[in-house]
């Protein structure tokens, strides 16, 4: 490996490997994080880490590395970005340039999340001969799958025994202790196809999930905005894709649609499942949920994040954050960039923001031996 000179080349090397989740319409030919997890393996190897490469899904690993330690038995700290970006479909620069302009890195996962990733590592490569001797043992782990399923953070908790972890992700260099959770539904409608020239020999699919849709707009979200969490704000619910049909005269007997409830701790989701089901008896509906997450900022770990410069703030997205909170396991979200550049046309992260993160991390690292 040619190792980057800079955080700067870190990303843009990063940036330059495609590792779109498979999810929907990836956008490219061949989606999945083998190449970046290889690339990240390296790199980790380099700066004197064991590594492991373990596939979850094929061609889609997690890689974890394990710094050196003076002493075995410490509780263990572990670095925790995703590998994988969401489709370039739709972008309006190269997705995999690495362009670096006008102070900025271009393209997709320059904000969410190889920015972070670019960030961690450079501050774990500058601390590797501090971090032998650290009251923790450090870990880093990049994980495959984050922006659908998260199934890369399920496969690292069910096997590893952490005691803390920092998720990276853009926040300003925020704490993120407390995040909303995610419930994604699959609606599935079904009716009769006919000729178009007698659509009342049929049972139109479409116009059944019309009905649902009219629900969830004019009467379910309304109701979500009557609750309220600290930090977090009201839930919320919004239908994402819809597919319906197969030819204009043919009345359709298939409809799907996918949709997105964003929720709040202590929320039941069964009451919108009961009003969809009224609003269209025999409807399909499949669920994913990753629940809402909540760390105690009194955690003297975060007391350490917050004397390092960040702050203790809510998130109304998900992260694996929520997934090591479920199995137990403190967690907060962290990291340079903005989420209001992730997931966009034309991503980026500022180099100055970049260039932060690497010294948030590593003044994080050294407060660790204070």
């Amino acid at each position: 490996m040619n190792f980057p000179k800079n955080v700067a080349e870190l990303l843009q090397a990063l940036v330059r490997i495609p590792s779109v989740n498979p999810h929907g319409d990836p956008g490219v030919e061949r989606p999945g994080e083998q190449a970046c997890g290889e690339f990240v393996a390296e790199f980790l190897r380099g700066c004197g880490a064991r590594v492991e490469l373990r596939e979850v899904k094929p061609g889609r690993p997690n890689v974890t590395g394990i710094f050196p330690s003076d002493s075995p038995g410490k509780p263990r700290l572990v670095f925790a970005p995703h590998l994988d970006t969401v489709s370039v479909e739709g972008m309006t620069i190269d997705p995999f340039g690495g362009e670096l302009r006008d102070g900025k890195i271009y393209g997709r996962g320059a904000s969410d999340t190889k920015g972070p990733m670019a960030a961690m590592l450079w501050a774990l490569r500058e601390s590797r001969e501090l971090i032998p001797s650290l009251p923790f043992e450090i870990w880093f782990a990049g994980l495959m799958g984050e922006e659908a399923g998260q199934t890369g953070a399920k496969a690292f908790v069910a096997e590893h025994r952490v005691d803390f972890a920092v998720i990276g992700e853009p926040t300003g260099c925020d704490i993120v202790h407390t995040t909303k959770g995610s419930t994604w539904l699959t609606l599935t409608t079904r009716g009769k196809a006919v000729h178009s020239a007698s659509p009342e020999r049929g049972e139109n699919a479409i116009y059944k999930m019309a009905d649902v849709l009219r629900v969830i707009r004019d009467e379910i979200a309304p109701d979500l905005e009557k609750f309220n969490a600290p930090k977090l704000g009201s839930p919320t619910i919004s239908a994402g894709t819809i597919r319906g049909g197969s030819k204009t005269n043919i009345v359709p007997d298939l409809c799907r649609c996918e949709v997105d409830i964003r929720t709040i701790p202590g929320q039941d989701t069964a009451p919108i499942l009961e009003k969809l089901r009224a609003a269209c008896p025999g409807i399909g509906i499949e669920t994913w949920e990753s629940k809402p997450m909540f760390t105690d900022p009194s955690h003297p770990l975060i007391g350490a994040l917050e004397k390092t410069g960040g702050v203790c703030v809510g998130a109304p997205w998900f992260c694996d954050a929520a997934i090591f909170s479920e199995a137990g396991i403190p967690a907060v979200a962290c990291g340079p960039g903005s989420i209001a550049q992730a997931h966009t046309e034309d991503e980026f992260i500022r180099v100055d923001d970049l260039e932060n993160g690497v010294a948030f991390f590593r003044r994080f690292l050294t407060q660790l031996a204070a």
